[in-house]
């Protein structure tokens, strides 16, 4: 791994409900906070070793097939692109969790063993009832009034790539140690992202390998590593931080739980961001550079500035989109949106 000098600051809180989540979302400023979790039963279970937190895991799984991936031996835990960059080095299946549990079981003494990775599954679906006694108990009006999307992440020891999510993250570590390197937006030209598709998890990642980096051909990443910060997670601690902002993270024991609360404050009408992008490349990237600078001129107007200003020098009834936007108004504009798409 390399050496990142800055640490992720930690905070002392008494409880989930004193997490500065305004001050964390305004100053971009990612936070530990020591001990929230060390309550939970998987917790107290996972540091008398791994047998007993597996057969917690089992007694709530109730035979519920889930996607689990696995890698041979060779790719280390790391979870990526074969060499072509246009398939995976691992595989993809739907099996119960009883039988992916019994597997990392039968590797725990073996640090050489295939990788063995359970990704992003929705607790309340495939594991009813594990909430009811392990969970941070926040109230929703903490997220806008959005419950957050609660999952779970098991397996051996693993790597996901640095990507960036969409939503802000509380994540939670349960089982065994967690080490997040984590880069603020900005740095996305100096960690070389991969293909928009296909992606190992859904979200483009750095094509850059931590543990032995070309800095030949990926220059940028030493100013990425200067940004760069480290959360290092005990089980028990709570790690939250930003939209947006990347990070790799590393299972460094045997058998590995993490628990994430995935949340944004924007209405529920409002579409997702990466469509936008992603009709940019098909509408902007190509067009000759004075075409877009005078583009994000009118980005920067309609926007990227103030939300109010493209709409404040018109009568109230004559904003229409430039207006405040709500579910009516989303409607609309994404219909026509879609006859202009299809035309």
């Amino acid at each position: 791994m390399v050496d990142i000098a800055r640490r992720t600051p930690v905070v002392a809180v008494s409880s989930p409900k004193d997490i500065p989540f305004d001050e964390i979302l305004r100053e971009q400023r990612p936070m530990i906070f020591r001990g929230l979790a060390r309550d939970w039963p998987l917790v107290r279970l996972g540091l008398e070793g791994p047998e007993p937190a597996m057969a917690y895991l089992a007694g709530f799984a109730k035979g519920q097939r889930v996607v689990a991936y696995r890698g041979a031996p060779e790719i280390k835990g790391r979870f990526f692109y074969d060499d072509t960059v246009t398939g995976m080095n691992f595989q993809a299946g739907r099996e119960p969790l009883d039988a992916v549990l019994d597997d990392i079981r039968r590797h725990l003494d073996d640090e050489a063993g295939p990788s063995v990775y359970v990704g992003s599954t929705d607790l309340d679906t495939y594991l009813p009832g594990f909430r009811a006694r392990n969970d941070l108990g926040l109230d929703p009006e903490t997220f806008g009034g959005e419950p957050p999307l609660v999952s779970i992440w098991i397996g051996n020891r693993t790597t996901a790539a640095a990507h960036y999510d969409m939503s802000n993250n509380i994540a939670c570590c349960v089982v065994g140690r967690r080490r997040f390197t984590l880069f603020p937006p900005d740095q996305v030209h100096n960690l070389y992202p991969g293909p928009l598709e296909p992606t190992p998890g859904g979200q483009a990642v750095s094509m850059v390998d931590f543990e032995n980096p070309d800095h030949d051909r990926f220059p940028g990443f030493r100013d990425a590593l200067a940004a760069a910060q480290v959360a290092e997670l005990e089980p028990g601690d709570v790690l939250v931080y930003p939209a947006l902002w990347w990070h790799q993270v590393e299972a460094l024991d045997a058998f590995n739980v993490l628990v994430n609360y995935w949340w944004n404050s924007a209405p529920g009408f409002m579409d997702t961001p990466m469509n936008t992008l992603l009709h940019g490349l098909l509408s902007l990237r190509d067009r000759p550079d004075f075409e877009k600078r005078a583009w994000r001129e009118l980005f920067d107007h309609y926007v990227f500035g103030p939300s109010d200003r493209a709409g404040a020098h018109l009568p109230e009834a004559a904003r229409g989109a430039l207006g405040p936007m709500d579910d009516l108004k989303a409607r609309r504009l994404r219909a026509y949106l879609l006859n202009r798409l299809n035309r």
